[in-house]
Parts: structure tokens; C-alpha cells; sequence
């Protein structure tokens, strides 16, 4: 693989990006939106210099991988000369579904199509495609240039050239993946899903405050985020869907908490809004 292309230019399309570019490989973003290719702009300039600060790139090696990555909102010339294509947008199926087939069309024959999902089935999103084959899920970790684990999850028809060929791509970007078959939710989100929403049960029931119960899991369990301060992160509206997903998928246990309902519809989602379980403003 040489050439990668990332559809969606939000905050899990941008760190894609970043990892792809700084590990050598032509990267493509691509949004609809020309102000959120604008904004990933400036979010993987002040990520570079970060990086440079922090011993992580040489000023020499950041300049090469600024050079590496271009920006367009033509999905077609986003993706027509692609080796892997990396679609980041919303957890929405019919939104995936519609950008597969798309891709389907556009991108190379023998190009890999990875859904960074972190909740539905690439089984049902492949099938839209005649490449059901070359179609997996690439579950990456927010923020992506941190965290280490890639959810590499099979298809009904995803081949093992595919798979293998993934695992490679992850440990070019220095991350360790792991194979997982397909199932609602996979192994991280739907552990993950389950303690973010006891712990907003247990807000709801008054077991104790926002502060403490993170605490509480980050000390008691050494996790380095508290379930509430991580969902504040990934976005309330994300949680949502993914519970709801989840909810319809494996059954009653997953009913997504009220408070997350109620925060939802408020427009309190998190970091990315300056409020919700904490207010950021």
C-alpha cells in the first residue's frame, strides 16, 4: 500500500489522516464540506507541530508528511488511484451504505474499502459492493495518534489476503491490530457502551457525583479516562447512536441511559460542543 484515502474530515477522519501521512503513505481527505476540510487543515498543522515539540517528528519529517496528504471534496478524485480506502463519517448505515457504493465505482478493482465503524456490520455495508471480498472493518481509537489498538473486524466474505494485508497497514502506523468477527458492537464498543451507560445510570440514580464515579473507575479500575469524561470525548450524539444500535441489536441491556437521551437533545454532546456530563466553556 501507498496511497490512502479518508472519507470524512471529523475528528476520527482527521487523526486517521495524521497516523497515515507521519507513517509515510500518500493521504487523501475527503468531506463534502470545504469549512471541515479547512478546520482538519489547520487541526493536522497544530498536530505537526505538536509532534515536533515533543520529539515525536523532526521538523524535516513533518514538513515531508504535511506534503503527503491533499484535501478535496470530489469523492471520485479522492479515491481513484486509492490502495485503501478509510471511510470515517457518521454512525449512520444508510449514510455508509451510500458512500460503498460510490466507492464501489470509483475506487481501483484490487483497493481494500475499510468502514471505520466502531458498531455496525461491514457484512451488510460490503454487500452493497461487488468487492465484498475486499471489504473489512477498521475500528481505529480516539485520538487516533495516541491510541495503539486497531479493531480489525471480518466480514461474512472478507478474504484472508484482505485481513493480512490490514495488519500490515496497522503496524506501519505502529499499532498493534486485532482480529475480530463480526458481531453488533465487536469486543471494544460494546464493553466500552456498556460501562459509559451503567455509569449514566448511576449519575441518574444519585450513587454519586459526575466527578467521583470517574474517578472512581479510573482509580479503582486504572482505566485512563472515566467513562463519563470518554463519552464526553467520542460525542453524546455518537454514544446515542451506538446504543441505540446496540439496543435494536443485542437487546434490552443496551437501552441507552435517559440523561443520555435528554443531553442529546439539549445539544449538550460533549467536549466538542463545550458541555456535557462537564462543561467546557
Amino acid at each position: 500500500m501507498k496511497r490512502i484515502s479518508v472519507i470524512g474530515s471529523g475528528t476520527m477522519g482527521r487523526g486517521i489522516a495524521f497516523s497515515c501521512a507521519a507513517a509515510g503513505f500518500e493521504t487523501t481527505v475527503q468531506d463534502i464540506n470545504q469549512a471541515s476540510l479547512d478546520t482538519c487543515r489547520s487541526y493536522l498543522d497544530k498536530q505537526f507541530d505538536r509532534a515536533i515539540e515533543k520529539g515525536l517528528l523532526s521538523s524535516t519529517e513533518a514538513d515531508a508528511a504535511k506534503k503527503r496528504i491533499r484535501f478535496t471534496t470530489n469523492l471520485e478524485d479522492a479515491v481513484h488511484d486509492s490502495d485503501l480506502v478509510i471511510e470515517a463519517v457518521l454512525e449512520i448505515m444508510e449514510l455508509k451504505i451510500e458512500i460503498f457504493k460510490q466507492l464501489d465505482q470509483y475506487a481501483p478493482a484490487n483497493a481494500i474499502l475499510a468502514t471505520n465503524t466502531s458498531t455496525m456490520s461491514p457484512t451488510e455495508i460490503a454487500a452493497q459492493t461487488n468487492r465484498a471480498d475486499r471489504c473489512i472493518a477498521l475500528h481505529f481509537f480516539n485520538p487516533v495518534p495516541k491510541m495503539k489498538l486497531i479493531e480489525v473486524i471480518c466480514g461474512l466474505e472478507t478474504s484472508e489476503e484482505t485481513i493480512n494485508q490490514c495488519f500490515e497497514f496497522g503496524r506501519t502506523l505502529g499499532k498493534e491490530c486485532v482480529k475480530i468477527n463480526e458481531f453488533p458492537g465487536f469486543a471494544v464498543s460494546r464493553m466500552n457502551c456498556m460501562i459509559g451507560n451503567e455509569a449514566m445510570n448511576m449519575v441518574m440514580e444519585g450513587v454519586g457525583t459526575i466527578e467521583d464515579i470517574d474517578k472512581a473507575i479510573k482509580l479503582g479500575l486504572n482505566h485512563p479516562m472515566g467513562p463519563l469524561e470518554l463519552a464526553d470525548l467520542v460525542g453524546l450524539d455518537t454514544r446515542l447512536r451506538n446504543m441505540e444500535y446496540l439496543h435494536k441489536t443485542l437487546g434490552e441491556k443496551y437501552r441507552p441511559c435517559p440523561i443520555l437521551v435528554k443531553y442529546v437533545k439539549a445539544g449538550h454532546l460533549g467536549k466538542k460542543t463545550g458541555r456535557g456530563f462537564y462543561n467546557y466553556n
